[in-house]
């Protein structure tokens, strides 16, 4: 199950007819909406269950630019100003700290990756530096490992997923922007080769522009509009602890462990060096472009076949706007916890820093990544579907960067001045003819 987030009373009345529908109510559809609703401009969102409810509020929390490509860092970057200023945007408290993320190596090799990343990023102007072991134990102390060294940005920070998307939703909603749970989206509505309206399952809203903020269900839609979005899935397990007193207020990122503080005095741990890989029909449609992450990242990967196929193959890919979709039927991706790579987590941490051993789980779950072949999101127009705007595929980064992309795909929806320059995001780099 979800952490539950704040709770949102959302509207139970759909317009006829609005400027712009946002199509999924995680936090970059909620933050584009609320762009859109501070620039007096009408917008309806519409999530097939409730806001937030998938990764939005299953995520890490984590914001950061450490291990980003160097296209990617303008994003994260413009994502910090924003973050800043949230909680006075909002009204509200999003549980926003800068206390700075750190990377830790236990070897050569892996020391190499964060000083070649950080000599490939010299360009971003980042105050990331290197750290010792000694450097290390300093701000991260009681710790009985041996390190051969680490990586910190000190800009980098952290909020609470389970705070942010709600407060946004509320913002968003005093400042005229409507919300509408329980309501799937089965397809898109157009007029002379243009998208004129969405078709839900209570009837048409008409509109000028569409964004798809839909994440993990991003492929299955467009699938049925003829359109070829390469994502694939992958489940990241994390639990919760109950509070306790930790090594520090810093987020550290180890090879098969993380850790990062939670704003109830407990901590957030997910096994680093570890995600479950479902196998899919996807995987035989467009697994080859995905050749150079596997090769990169296959010891990460806890392959399977099993369930998740046989659940994902029951789920319709083609329909007619007036039948039940695969929306209406899982309004919500609520995968198991992995209890075996919480486990994990939990045994290599404590053996790092053994204050763990006291800790006390509270909580644990499960969310669905949506990766791309590059693992940068799509934030740009769809060319063959003139009013179509995506801002998707976010590859696990989506929560961190979420300020920053709303407002990005809310500029390019409706021509204003873009927020930084768009084009490592453009979908037509993942165009391709396989």
């Amino acid at each position: 199950m979800a952490p539950v987030i704040t709770p949102v009373t959302t509207s139970p009345m759909m317009p006829d007819a609005t400027t712009v529908v946002i199509i999924g109510g995680g936090i970059v559809g909620l933050t584009a909406a609320l762009t859109l609703a501070e620039r007096n401009i009408p917008v309806v969102v519409l999530e097939k269950g409730r806001i937030a409810g998938e990764q939005s509020s299953r995520n890490l929390g984590w914001i950061r630019k450490t291990s980003r490509a160097l296209e990617d860092i303008p994003l994260a970057q413009a994502a910090d100003r924003l973050w800043a200023q949230m909680a006075m945007r909002v009204g509200s408290d999003v549980g926003y700290r800068q206390a700075g993320i750190m990377f830790i190596a236990r070897n050569e090799k892996q020391m190499a990756m964060h000083e070649n990343w950080l000599k490939g990023v010299n360009a971003a102007g980042l105050d990331t530096r290197l750290l010792s072991n000694s450097e290390i134990a300093m701000r991260v102390p009681g710790g009985a490992e041996k390190w051969a060294g680490g990586i910190f940005t000190a800009s980098d920070g952290r909020a609470e997923p389970t705070l942010a998307a709600s407060a946004i939703a509320k913002a968003a909603m005093a400042k005229g922007a409507i919300i509408i749970e329980h309501c799937a989206v089965r397809g898109l509505a157009t007029s002379n080769g243009k998208v004129s309206g969405v078709v839900t399952e209570r009837g048409e809203i008409r509109c000028d522009q569409v964004l798809l903020a839909a994440g993990a269900w991003s492929r299955r839609f467009l699938g049925n509009l003829g359109i070829n979005l390469p994502t694939l899935p992958l489940i990241c397990s994390v639990m919760r602890t109950k509070p306790l007193q930790g090594p520090a207020n810093i987020a550290v990122g180890a090879p098969d462990f993380s850790f990062r503080q939670h704003q109830d005095g407990g901590f957030i741990i997910t096994q680093r060096g570890a995600l479950d890989a479902p196998l899919t029909l996807d995987h035989l449609l467009i697994g080859t472009r995905y050749m150079p992450q596997l090769r990169h990242a296959r010891d990460n990967l806890r392959i399977s076949l099993g369930k998740y196929f046989l659940k994902d193959l029951a789920m319709a890919r083609r329909w007619r706007n007036d039948r039940r979709t695969p929306f209406e039927k899982v309004r919500t991706l609520d995968p198991l916890a992995n209890p075996a790579l919480n486990g994990e987590a939990m045994s290599n941490l404590s053996a790092a820093w053994p204050v763990f051993k006291q800790a006390v789980m509270a909580e644990s779950w499960a969310g669905v990544i949506d990766v791309t072949p590059d693992s940068n999101p799509v934030i740009g127009p769809v060319a063959s579907m003139p009013g179509l705007t995506l801002a998707t595929g976010f590859s696990g980064h989506g929560f961190g960067t979420s300020p920053a992309a709303g407002q990005l795909a809310a500029d390019l929806v409706t021509g204003h001045p873009p927020l930084i320059d768009p084009t490592p995001y453009r979908f037509e780099r993942l165009i391709s003819s396989h």
